[in-house]
């Protein structure tokens, strides 16, 4: 099930009619879920979480036997090395696959993937689907793509190569701005669409609209 019906989606799709009817430039909107599923990060959380129980068992061995003595009912108990040895690969096993287990939860799980992670995996995967969707598909190469992602609360904005080229990087912050202002309060639709809005003005400016244009990319919303 997408984040939005169809009413939404025709208020994006008719924000990208509408910019492009001043501009030369083609723009793509995507609507993620999530970038990533974060497979390895899961893992590294479960196996970090799995040696510091061991470590910390390594250190203070005595405490934890005799906890375990207590569980047994409070006879002290002998304990091997290889007793000891199966204790420890036993507890970190359980750390592990606990971890991984508490994990399934998502909003924990996307809580604990590390701010700078999120944003480097959301960018890839938008500047792919700018490959897949937009780069060089249109003539003059003029096509941007705003790309959402929800999971990550994030965003990106990719242009082809002649765009890159006039326009900064930093021009395209007041667009994500207005857009993200509008997500967070839940509206989508109205972020994505005034989103497109700033975009198409920045667009107008460098690459206006001549008599010769065709619109070369659809203007509805993806949603993946």
């Amino acid at each position: 099930m997408g984040y939005l019906d169809e009413a939404q989606h025709k208020i994006v799709s008719d924000a990208v009619a509408a910019a492009e009817g001043t501009t030369s430039g083609e723009i793509v909107t995507v609507l993620a879920d999530r970038s990533d599923g974060y497979t390895d990060i899961a893992l590294w959380w479960a196996i970090g979480a799995s040696f510091t129980a061991m470590s910390i068992f390594a250190a203070f061995p005595e405490f934890f036997l005799g906890w375990f003595d207590w569980l047994a009912g409070g006879w002290t108990v002998e304990w091997t090395q290889g007793q000891v040895l199966t204790l420890v690969l036993a507890l970190g096993l359980v750390k592990f696959f606990g971890v991984l287990a508490i994990q399934l939860w998502q909003p924990l799980k996307f809580a604990l993937i590390p701010g700078p992670i999120k944003q480097q995996r959301v960018r890839e995967a938008a500047v792919r689907n700018f490959k897949i969707g937009a780069e060089r598909r249109t003539h003059g190469r003029t096509g941007v793509m705003l790309y959402l992602s929800m999971r990550e609360h994030r965003a990106e904005i990719v242009a082809d190569e002649p765009i890159a080229e006039r326009v900064h990087a930093e021009i395209w912050g007041e667009a994500m701005a207005d857009m993200l202002a509008e997500v967070s309060r839940d509206r989508i639709a109205d972020g994505l669409a005034a989103g497109v809005r700033d975009v198409g003005l920045v667009l107008t400016e460098h690459f206006p609209r001549d008599k010769y244009d065709e619109n070369e990319l659809p203007d509805r919303l993806i949603e993946v």
